[in-house]
């Protein structure tokens, strides 16, 4: 199976340097968020058949919201999201449209094979 990360700021169009796992790898989990100046994020996990080089067609999506106080190195991880419906919901247009661009240039024939129904999660409503 291959996979890839994203994450992005909530309301930013371009994704950040580290993966979720980077970024919240060394982070203990926020009991009280009281005193915290917590930035929020969305964390984009796309999967699809191949190997770990190259996916053949991607399958799947699944994007959890996520937030941090890089200060404090405390934060909260929300559960991942997989149904279409919510996914169109949490992401912007600008970081629909960087993920769509990216999968179709990245990996051309892996985005012309994926059904129609991978493909309806990047359009604009």
């Amino acid at each position: 199976m291959w996979k890839r990360n994203f994450v992005f700021r909530a309301d930013g169009q371009d994704p950040l340097d580290q993966t979720e796992n980077e970024l919240f790898h060394e982070t203990d989990p926020a009991l009280d968020s009281s005193g915290l100046n917590m930035d929020k994020y969305l964390s984009v996990w796309l999967q699809g058949e191949g190997d770990d080089q190259a996916p053949s067609v991607y399958t799947n999506v699944y994007v959890r919201t996520a937030t941090l106080d890089p200060e404090k190195r405390v934060g909260f991880l929300q559960p991942l999201q997989g149904r279409t419906h919510q996914i169109k919901m949490m992401l912007t247009p600008a970081q629909k449209a960087f993920l769509r661009d990216w999968l179709a240039k990245t990996y051309p024939s892996a985005w012309e094979d994926a059904d129609d129904h991978f493909h309806d999660i990047f359009e604009d409503d």
